[in-house]
């Protein structure tokens, strides 16, 4: 690394020294931030068609044919974990931009972040992403090439589980990586076999970092590079079959760990629970789904159809998960049913009608359904998987988001939603959980979990207190003011990162809603009375539909965005930078 180089893991926000003088091609911009990590620096930018994409790029001017070799490996290299090279900019008399390549942008964090910030994982967790990074590094060594960065700093996890694995420029023949050149020793685990400041990936080392990594997750530390503790020492509650597969991976003598990481993947596939083998004989019929857990379910019925990736949450009705479609190759959001609920000849025909009337909504702001199908008492469909997570996520990750960035999407959710009260559909679950962000940052709605045809004699009080109409709560009946009453809670919380009213409970919320307390201040005075009038108590002293919503909503922004760009530059960069530093200074992803 340069003396001029920062240190590894420096974040950047704006463009950093080294692409001040770069020209992108006509249309396309920079992104909001970057990051430097191990002789690399990662550049967000968007292109003409709204993509998110990253611009690789070496901060030393000597790495130029070392990032282009790296760029040629990726390029040729093809797994779900893998990022894959889009175009390589070269450098050339005349040209205003490159070295560099595209690849794309990675939104999530590392697992070492992760950890660092919510604490250790479950056992499930880690296996989860042994799966996906173990499945990377033996389609590596298939090829005969190591990796030799692997640890909590490389592996990228997604808001919806995705795991993916970086540091690709260490993954390249000596001959390729400059003399002295080495990942940093601070995110890099260290094998017994490798002397103090040596750097000597073999396969053997790929698997004991990777075991290493998988040992951070449990328990929030990297194991010593000898005498490692048995991890029943210090992860008390992990399964006896799956401790003995970590600790025959972490021996500190290179030939006592597994044959191969193809080997180790394996090992872990026969253990009961974690894939479809451990299921061998089962017959899950009413009554028995208690003995096998609901990931298991999910396995014994799709495992013909789908490979189970990981758990993206779960609801009062069902559970959702990442899986990847084995006819076609691509990975979609799978929704099934509760065991418990499934027992309901009448909530499966809702189930079934929820698929049914989601699949008959074509719009780019609605989720899209595939299709429906059951084995047994376990009963999905699946939809099209939604990359960058939910707004509750975007906001729990970087805060209340600036109005700028969200008053397009806002435009587009109701849009969106015109279009599904028009074909007679209610949501009637709005939530920032239900708002789903594309891998293009678009929002898009999902679940109609507890919609209906509208017209039909229904009154409950399902839907999510914080952000469910005082009529709901009551269980009155309900009509498009719900919903709209919903994006106005949801655009609040995006707005201010909270709800617009709060409680333990739904009578608390609901005494607010009805007590006209509504606080607006911290919004500009014409944001404001558009939330206070979306907010109203009173259903009539809404918008009239989802068309006049948008319409003001529209008027409303385009004249506070224009006031705002009234600002003098200075202002404005002022103001970024506190808001910066007001979320400790961590721009999100990669």
């Amino acid at each position: 690394m340069s003396s001029a180089e920062p240190a590894h893991g420096t974040r950047t926000t704006g463009v950093p020294p080294h692409l001040e003088l770069w020209q992108l091609p006509p249309g396309w911009r920079w992104g909001a931030g970057g990051y430097y990590a191990n002789s690399r620096h990662a550049q967000e930018i968007v292109d003409s068609l709204g993509r998110s994409l990253a611009l690789i790029t070496a901060p030393d001017p000597a790495h130029e044919p070392w990032l282009f070799a790296e760029a040629r490996a990726l390029g040729h290299h093809n797994h779900p974990a893998v990022p894959t090279t889009y175009h390589y900019w070269q450098q050339h008399q005349g040209s205003r931009r490159g070295p560099g390549y595209l690849r794309r942008w990675v939104t999530g964090e590392t697992v070492g972040t992760r950890i660092l910030r919510l604490g250790t994982e479950t056992v499930q967790y880690m296996l989860r992403v042994l799966r996906a990074s173990g499945s990377a590094v033996a389609y590596l060594h298939d090829a005969g090439q190591t990796h030799g960065a692997i640890g909590p700093d490389s592996l990228y996890v997604t808001p919806t589980g995705r795991v993916w694995m970086l540091g690709w420029q260490w993954a390249l023949p000596v001959a390729d990586i400059p003399p002295g050149a080495q990942p940093a020793a601070v995110s890099t685990p260290q094998p017994g076999e490798w002397g103090a400041g040596e750097w000597k990936p073999t396969a053997e080392s790929d698997q004991w970092q990777l075991a290493a990594s998988c040992f951070f997750i449990l328990t929030g530390e990297l194991p010593p590079r000898t005498e490692i503790p048995p991890v029943r020492w210090v992860r008390p509650d992990c399964p006896t079959n799956v401790a003995e597969l970590l600790d025959r991976a972490l021996a500190v003598n290179p030939a006592d760990r597994f044959y191969s990481v193809a080997s180790l993947l394996r090992a872990v596939e026969k253990m009961s629970g974690s894939g479809t083998p451990g299921l061998g004989g089962v017959e899950i019929a009413s009554g028995e789904f208690r003995a096998v857990s609901e990931e298991d379910r999910l396995r014994w019925a799709t495992g013909d159809d789908y490979e189970v990736l990981s758990s993206l949450g779960a609801g009062t009705f069902g559970s959702v998960w990442r899986v990847r479609d084995l006819t076609l190759q691509r990975e979609v959001a799978l929704k099934m049913l509760h065991p418990t609920v499934a027992r309901s000849d009448e909530a499966v025909a809702r189930f079934r009608r929820e698929a049914q009337m989601a699949a008959r909504l074509q719009h780019p702001a609605i989720v899209p359904v595939y299709d429906w199908d059951q084995k047994g008492d376990v009963h999905w469909y699946s939809m099209e998987l939604q990359d960058e997570g939910s707004v509750a996520d975007l906001v729990r990750r970087l805060g209340a988001r600036p109005l700028a960035e969200v008053a397009s999407h806002v435009s587009r959710v109701l849009d969106g939603l015109k279009v599904a009260h028009e074909a007679g559909i209610l949501h009637r679950d709005l939530k920032p959980e239900n708002i789903l962000i594309d891998r293009y940052h678009e929002w898009r709605i999902a679940d109609f979990g507890i919609a209906n045809a509208m017209g039909e004699e229904w009154a409950g009080s399902s839907g999510t207190p914080a952000f469910a109409p005082p009529e709901q709560l009551l269980g009155e009946q309900q009509g498009v003011g719900a919903d709209l009453f919903a994006v106005a809670a949801i655009v609040y919380f995006a707005l201010a990162g909270r709800a617009p009213f709060a409680g333990p409970d739904g009578r608390a919320i609901l005494a607010q809603q009805l007590s006209g307390t509504l606080d607006v201040t911290p919004f500009h005075p014409a944001i404001g009375a558009w939330l206070a009038r979306g907010l109203s108590a009173d259903p009539d002293a809404r918008f009239a539909d989802a068309a006049e919503m948008q319409a003001q909503w529209q008027r409303v922004t385009l004249d506070v965005l224009h006031d705002a760009s009234q600002v003098p530059f200075g202002t404005r960069v002022t103001r970024a930078f506190q808001t910066l530093m007001g979320r400790g200074g961590q721009p999100d992803d990669e």
